[in-house]
């Protein structure tokens, strides 16, 4: 980054400057401008948001070509993949050598226009649909260049609002685990402001949990739950964000042996394999773990609901497959599910021979084992991953067809993001209104159904559309 430049300001007597504040609407104009121009060094100090980004470009600020290259990687600038957005307005970038047109999901965006003396590319531009995923991409000399098919709009309530009182997060807890034999957890709790220690609160938990703790960050959970709560959508609740463990503690316990075992098979890190271990097997010890450890802890501080019927759980990734396992596992603890680009796929199928069942299981589970009491909204892109795994599309789409198939009350949202968590976040808002709806504090239980309009509707079938069929 470079060096914010320096700003000379020559000093001014006090009579002087009383004199000055008399002066004409001219002389308080240039004073104006002065502060404008000092809000525009600023900006091209440090990183920008949309907004900022928009108001330089508007006023052809000299400051902006310093803010869009402290804002965006470089290597995202080159590749034709920066864009900043809030709301409605964006912002998009590139570097080339001629002028690229932009196109925003496949129509013709606004002009590029280029900074004097540089191949930087700048637009501003207006998405009109808000709390969905959007793509972009240029074309330079006829051809496809750079893009981001993983472009969230956020509502309003992705945003702080006034009016919608902000809770309280904990510092980041330790807890050390008995059932994974020495791993060590961080997690928070989130307090919301209308929590009343004389009412049980009910209670949703998220794994990866770091990830969605930035009130700023892709992933504005902390603002959904406040707004969402201050308008009646869903309950007054603890949220308990939880982050994979780390077993480097405990060497040569049965659980690191297990876990360094299956990071030396597959080249993956003790970390990484940690996390596999927790999230992706298909058992009931993640969720003897949540129950019988973390949640007995937060328990201990908050006046918590018992009841599966107020206890939702959400995650991304292997946390979307953990979720929709530990609501399966433990339908007594978990009623509620949020699954984004979940991995139902056979990462850690047949790693332990005691275990059968693997992730990609979980759809013929669905079929044939007793039909459980669970609410679930899964989501996934046609460009998710394709790996020695499995394939996360299809697995998800076969999830959607047998949650339909069984009558379960379940919601597939699918899009054409990557592995991505910019879909999921977009729509945030929308998933825990529908996942809450209907949820009346006088009671304890409620027989999930399908939605009656879904039962007309056809099963999800599969085009090719990337290859001929022949």
């Amino acid at each position: 980054m470079p060096p914010a430049k320096e700003l000379t300001v020559p000093y001014i007597p006090t009579r002087r400057f009383c004199t000055l504040i008399q002066q004409t609407a001219r002389d308080f104009c240039v004073l104006s401008v002065f502060a404008i121009l000092l809000s525009s060094l600023a900006f091209g100090a440090e990183k920008s948001t949309a907004p900022q980004l928009i108001a330089l470009a508007k006023s052809n600020s000299a400051a902006l070509r310093d803010a869009i290259t402290n804002t965006f990687d470089a290597k995202d600038l080159k590749s034709g993949a920066a864009w900043a957005g809030r709301g409605h307005d964006f912002f998009f970038a590139t570097e080339a050598a001629s002028k690229p047109a932009l196109f925003i999901d496949d129509t013709a965006g606004p002009q590029m226009q280029q900074l004097a003396g540089s191949e930087l590319w700048f637009a501003t531009a207006s998405i009109e649909q808000l709390g969905k995923l959007h793509q972009f991409h240029y074309v330079i000399d006829g051809a496809n260049f750079g893009g981001n098919l993983n472009v969230p709009a956020f509502t309003p309530d992705s945003y702080p609002q006034s009016g919608a009182p902000e809770g309280k997060l904990s510092e980041k807890l330790i807890h050390t685990s008995k059932i994974y034999d020495g791993m060590t957890s961080e997690y928070w709790i989130y307090v919301p402001a209308q929590y009343d220690p004389k009412t049980p609160a009910a209670l949703m938990v998220f794994q990866d949990g770091g990830g969605y703790i930035d009130r700023n960050g892709n992933n504005p959970t902390l603002n959904v739950i406040d707004n969402l709560i201050a308008q009646e959508k869903i309950p007054v609740m603890i949220a308990v964000f939880i982050n994979p463990g780390d077993i480097s503690a405990s060497p040569n316990t049965p659980t690191f042996n297990f876990v360094k075992g299956y990071g030396d098979r597959w080249k993956r890190t003790l970390k990484d394999s940690m996390r596999s271990t927790l999230y992706d097997t298909v058992s009931d010890r993640y969720p003897r773990f949540l129950r019988d450890e973390i949640l007995a802890e937060v328990a201990a501080k908050y006046n918590l609901r018992k009841d599966a019927y107020s206890h939702a759980i959400t995650g991304l990734s292997s946390g979307g497959i953990c979720s929709f396992n530990a609501a399966w596992q433990t339908p007594d603890q978990f009623g509620r599910v949020i699954s984004w680009i979940g991995s139902f796929e056979g990462i850690q199928w047949k790693e332990d021979p005691a275990n059968p069942d693997g992730g990609q299981d979980y759809p013929d589970k669905i079929l044939r084992e007793p039909k459980r009491n669970i609410r679930a909204w899964l989501q996934d892109g046609s460009e998710d991953l394709d790996l020695h795994f499995g394939n996360w599309p299809f697995a998800n789409l076969r999830m959607a067809n047998a949650l339909k198939f069984r009558e379960y009350d379940y919601h597939f949202s699918f899009g054409k993001g990557t592995h991505n968590s910019g879909h999921g976040a977009a729509e945030f808002p929308d998933e825990m209104a529908w996942l809450w709806r209907d949820y009346d504090l006088a009671k304890t239980s409620q027989e999930f159904a399908a939605d009656p309009g879904e039962k007309s509707k056809p099963p999800y079938r599969v085009a090719i559309v990337n290859r001929s069929s022949e």
